[in-house]
């Protein structure tokens, strides 16, 4: 059995000798890379990404990178494109294929399948002097000087390069398009990303109660109406406009201040400040508003009107928080 010490050696030197490698990506820039990015904003086709064995892992993820970040990709497995898929390609589709040899069996016979129909071929290659780094029209070169596997063998430094130069590649694409954040919640409306992007107070409102009560009204039923609604708050309205806002914390305060409660409405109780968002200002905004002034419960309006009632529980069941 390995030592502690020594199994966390070897871990870190993984990740050092994979850092390096992605770093000495950046020696490897070129003009391609500018020109793989143009040809792909101007085309009006899809990017496809084959591969085989671990890359052909490595090639959907860059695949769904894509899709995620306004460019139109699917994968196609290299093996299953000389059986079939290579139905999938258009005319006017990119494709990019990932090896790092560049000679695999799959990918040899592939190439001049794909050549011939007359599509961008671009090689993303760690050996150029390969079948691959021979016959692409563009190279994304993702040469590494050897895996993290003490033996050298199993793909570890050179996917990992290839993942980082397939993020390099997204990135500059949703760079050169100016994709910015609305843009992004277009792709992802599910989830706590969507919902950050998307989801607004008003819709988290609605399946709230709408406590209110009158500011004439006692302590004893402004305890009841509390207690009703499970929100920990409720609102002093003069029909449909905002009063003031009387929570169980200002319950606990007024019962210490005044121990005889004979006269005490919810005028007298409540805060006649409380804090308000729109209806339809974005949930995730809410939060930094609560967050901001310390607070549980947030009022919502409606054209300054009484709309309902957002709670700190809310967001977070949500999973903005």
């Amino acid at each position: 059995m390995k030592s502690k010490k020594s199994i966390i050696a070897a871990g870190i030197n993984t990740l050092r000798l994979e850092s390096q490698a992605v770093l000495g990506l950046i020696d490897h820039m070129n003009d391609d890379f500018a020109k793989i990015v143009e040809l792909i904003i101007a085309g009006s086709g899809r990017v496809i990404i084959t591969g085989i064995g671990k890359s052909a892992i490595i090639a959907q993820k860059i695949a769904a990178t894509f899709n995620s970040t306004g460019t139109p990709s699917f994968f196609m497995h290299a093996s299953d494109a000389v059986h079939g898929d290579l139905g999938m390609v258009q005319q006017n589709d990119i494709i990019i294929c990932i090896s790092k040899s560049g000679n695999t069996p799959e990918i040899k016979v592939l190439l001049p399948l794909l050549k011939q129909s007359g599509n961008v071929l671009i090689g993303m290659v760690g050996q150029l002097e390969s079948e691959l780094g021979r016959q692409a029209d563009l190279i994304l070169n993702t040469t590494v000087d050897m895996e993290a596997c003490p033996n050298n063998l199993a793909p570890t430094t050179s996917t990992t390069a290839q993942l980082a130069m397939g993020d390099a590649l997204a990135v500059s694409l949703l760079y050169t398009r100016d994709f910015n954040a609305q843009d992004f919640a277009r792709y992802h409306p599910g989830g706590s990303l969507g919902k950050k992007l998307y989801l607004k107070v008003s819709e988290i409102a609605e399946k709230n109660l709408k406590p209110s009560i009158a500011s004439d009204s006692s302590v004893k039923d402004v305890i009841i109406a509390i207690s009703k609604n499970r929100l920990g708050a409720v609102v002093v309205t003069q029909g449909d406009l905002i009063l003031g806002i009387i929570t169980d914390g200002d319950i606990r305060r007024m019962l210490e201040k005044h121990p005889v409660l004979t006269g005490i409405t919810a005028k007298d109780i409540m805060n006649q400040t409380p804090k308000t968002v729109d209806k339809e200002v974005l949930a995730s905004s809410a939060f930094e508003v609560i967050k901001k002034f310390n607070i549980t419960q947030l009022l919502v309006t409606d054209a300054n009107k009484y709309y309902g009632i957002v709670h700190l529980h809310d967001l977070l069941q949500e999973g903005l928080i």
